[in-house]
């Protein structure tokens, strides 16, 4: 039981991170059309600028001013690189936001280094935030903390503990609180309701008076801007080194397209079930060879030592995002909550 309550924890933790981080692609494309393949290097930076301003400001104004600065980075390319281009089509704007994540990953490089760098959790989020304790008589109870002394008497009782890390309560906390300020602003806000009408009917709404180049800018800096909250939550969550952006950025696109682009629901709705897939994935150490083997059926030597047979599902577990995306293209292609056609 414990493990499942853990693993699906830990799902929902990794799946509303993959939301913070796609809803801000989601939102740029839904808006402008563009599919900005530079995304995870918004990331990558929002993460090097959280370590660099925590270890002098501390970690609450880096949580601040990263993401701000993130998104002033992403104003400034869009309003001075990307609009430029905007006019020559989508394969000018891919090529241009491809050629930045280059660019990008080359600075990062250059100023931080090529190796990870310590970018430590503040100390209220090291340590578990609460351990599950199966105990064999007791059963399950949890229990805030660590708690040692508990779990030190496993040597004389069977005693099973789960840990639940502080940072996954922290990211998953954060994100709730980003989808609901997020939906606040897009619904409830002047500011909101003028970027939905810029999205339907742009040229109604620059002769209502309203600078539309201006809404393109300020909705790529918040789109940006949401991935370098991600990239402070992330970098002290799992690691901050320069390959992170490729290592979140091809399942962020899995996550668009299987939720359906333009969709902020779906992608959240995607994010949810690609984060808890992998995650049981990941925890799960058992192949078709163990199947066969637990049906009874009695197997050669050659089959024994056969290695798709052997395959575990954990070791599966990377391409179960892809597996999903090329379903939903041949089944679904409009996306699980997507309203058009991929």
């Amino acid at each position: 039981m414990e493990f499942f309550v853990i693993s699906m924890l830990n799902g929902l933790s990794y799946g509303l991170l993959l939301f913070m981080l796609s809803s801000g692609l989601t939102l740029i494309f839904s808006m402008m059309g563009v599919l900005n393949f530079a995304h995870a290097s918004f990331y990558m930076l929002g993460a090097y600028f959280g370590y660099s301003l925590s270890s002098v400001m501390g970690f609450w104004p880096a949580l601040v001013l990263a993401p701000l600065l993130t998104g002033a980075t992403g104003a400034l390319f869009e309003s001075q690189v990307l609009r430029k281009v905007h006019k020559l089509g989508h394969v000018s704007e891919l090529l241009v936001t491809f050629g930045l994540s280059y660019i990008v990953l080359e600075l990062v490089q250059l100023i931080w280094g090529r190796v990870a760098v310590e970018f430590n959790p503040p100390a209220f989020l090291q340590g578990p935030m609460f351990t599950l304790i199966n105990h064999p008589q007791l059963g399950l109870s949890v229990v805030s903390g660590a708690a040692a002394n508990l779990c030190a008497a496993a040597q004389e009782v069977p005693v099973v503990c789960s840990p639940f890390p502080a940072t996954r309560g922290f990211v998953m906390l954060t994100s709730i609180l980003m989808v609901i300020s997020l939906w606040w602003v897009l619904t409830k806000t002047r500011a909101g309701l003028i970027i939905q009408a810029a999205l339907t009917h742009p040229h109604t709404v620059e002769t209502l008076g309203h600078n539309v180049p201006r809404i393109f800018m300020l909705v790529f800096a918040m789109g940006t801007g949401l991935a370098g909250l991600a990239g402070v939550i992330g970098g002290f969550t799992f690691i901050t080194e320069p390959a992170m952006a490729a290592t979140v950025g091809s399942v962020v696109f899995v996550v668009v397209v299987v939720g359906g682009m333009g969709s902020l629901s779906g992608a959240f709705l995607a994010s949810l079930v690609i984060g808890v897939v992998q995650t049981f994935a990941v925890a799960i150490d058992y192949s078709l060879l163990h199947l066969l083997q637990d049906a009874g059926m009695k197997l050669s030597a050659d089959a024994q030592n056969n290695s798709i047979l052997k395959l575990s599902v954990s070791q599966a577990a990377p391409i179960l995002p892809y597996l999903l995306l090329v379903l939903i293209l041949i089944f679904r292609p409009r996306g699980l909550l997507g309203k058009r056609d991929t």
